[in-house]
């Protein structure tokens, strides 16, 4: 199939499952209340089944039209629910779901409007593929421990902050038990370790760091590098589910496992391009040789 093909699956099976949510809205007080909050369901299903559900439909036909004005609604209903849900502290499962539509709602207009998945759009200002300067291997430790530094305070700590206070405030938090938090310490400790493993090797050894606007100048093969192709960003994912751990909150582990999706699916493949084109025949061995996520015996060739 097609990326535009995909696109407007997705705004079929929105229609769809729009459709039956409204059914079981009028039809079970639970799911209204959980959804909806006190909010008075005809009245918003006045406009609802209208510009979401057959929206949805007519995007999934094909006319454009449709899906910017699906879209564009979704998102609003979705910054709508999530104020409601956090003022309130009620409809806290519309509230999500809701954020989970307008998340797909966008990704499925770009598919449909464009044709095609603009991943380069990632490659961008800071993110633009560049090489590091030329420096001394404690100049390279130095940008890296900054970066992880940043990158730790946004997405180790800003995000699953704000993802825990939504999580209690909209009624969705599940209790975990004491050794369920205990191991998320233990995966913390070991997911950091390999992270900073990774980036002194990066660092040291591909005389370069983690972020695309100073990449590293030599390919990586050594260290956790022998393992797994990419241990950064399976040490980043790690800690990031360890963190939901050890907060307790299935939507931060959600979280993580959704950032793990995405780099799989956006980010690895440029990378994986880029190194291609630099390293040529080297890194297609590499490539060959070591696995990408889950570590295995190295393959020997004779």
């Amino acid at each position: 199939m097609s990326p535009r093909s995909w696109g407007r699956l997705f705004f079929g099976a929105q229609a769809l499952a729009g459709a039956a949510w409204w059914i079981a809205v009028f039809v079970s007080p639970g799911i209204r209340t959980a959804t909806l909050g006190s909010l008075d369901a005809p009245l918003v299903a006045l406009l609802d089944i209208p510009l979401f559900v057959l929206g949805s439909a007519l995007a999934a036909a094909g006319l454009r039209a449709a899906v910017w004005s699906t879209t564009g609604w979704t998102t609003l209903v979705a910054a709508g629910m999530a104020l409601y849900a956090t003022v309130t502290g009620a409809a806290g499962w519309g509230a999500l779901l809701m954020a989970a539509a307008a998340l797909g709602s966008i990704g499925a207009a770009v598919l449909v409007l464009t044709g095609r998945v603009p991943s380069e759009w990632l490659l961008r200002g800071p993110f633009r593929f560049r090489l590091a300067a030329t420096a001394r291997p404690v100049a390279h430790l130095s940008r890296t421990a900054v970066q992880i530094l940043v990158f730790s305070a946004v997405f180790l700590v800003a995000l699953p902050a704000v993802i825990v206070v939504a999580e209690h405030r909209w009624g969705l938090h599940v209790p975990f038990p004491v050794a369920v938090r205990i191991a998320g310490a233990v995966l913390f400790a070991l997911a950091f370790a390999l992270s900073m493993w990774s980036a002194a090797s990066m660092s040291v050894q591909g005389e370069g760091t983690p972020l695309p606007s100073a990449m590293p100048r030599r390919l990586v093969v050594a260290g956790p590098y022998r393992f797994v192709r990419n241990p950064m960003a399976v040490g980043g994912i790690a800690q990031g589910m360890a963190v939901g751990l050890m907060a307790g909150s299935w939507l931060v582990v959600l979280y993580a496992l959704c950032g793990s999706l995405v780099w799989n699916a956006l980010v690895r493949p440029l990378e994986e391009a880029d190194l291609e084109e630099r390293f040529g025949a080297d890194f297609r061995a590499y490539r060959d040789r070591v696995a990408c996520w889950i570590p295995r015996r190295p393959r020997i060739t004779v």
